[in-house]
């Protein structure tokens, strides 16, 4: 993976949210799909949990009137097996001026047939807060 191309997914996977693209997402993803948020541990197995997922990060964006995902490349380490991690900030945008705190992820990041795919967010952003799912995606019990 080149710098360029680093560029390049993270533009993308900021913009499938935006512009609300679940096919965008899903081709971005390599199943199981593993995050490592603030409010725990999340693994998505299969096509109908990642979209489950993906519906409650634009209720998220809702909430927040997120209107732009800026995700800026921080490192990209060659892992030596054909995979990459990523290191990016990401700043979330309700019309020019920040929604929430930016953050920093890591992206373990795969070459395939349909481009690079990521496997693994660690401290990706969590949607609880402001959707009142828990990380496994069920509600939480007191709402």
């Amino acid at each position: 993976m080149t710098e360029g191309q680093f560029k390049d997914f993270l533009k993308a996977i900021s913009v499938c949210f935006v512009q609300r693209d679940f096919a965008m997402w899903e081709g971005l993803i390599r199943l199981p799909f593993a995050m490592v948020t603030g409010d725990g541990p999340v693994l998505l197995s299969n096509r109908d949990e990642l979209k489950v997922n993906f519906e409650h990060y634009l209720v998220a964006m809702d909430i927040m009137q997120v209107d732009t995902v800026h995700r800026e490349p921080i490192a990209l380490e060659d892992c030596r097996d054909g995979t990459f991690i990523g290191t990016y900030r990401t700043e979330l945008l309700s019309r020019g001026k920040r929604a929430t705190d930016p953050y920093t992820s890591s992206a373990l990041l795969h070459p395939s047939s349909k481009g690079w795919q990521m496997s693994s967010i660690m401290n990706a952003r969590g949607h609880h807060e402001w959707t009142g799912h828990s990380p496994n995606g069920k509600r939480d019990q007191n709402d």
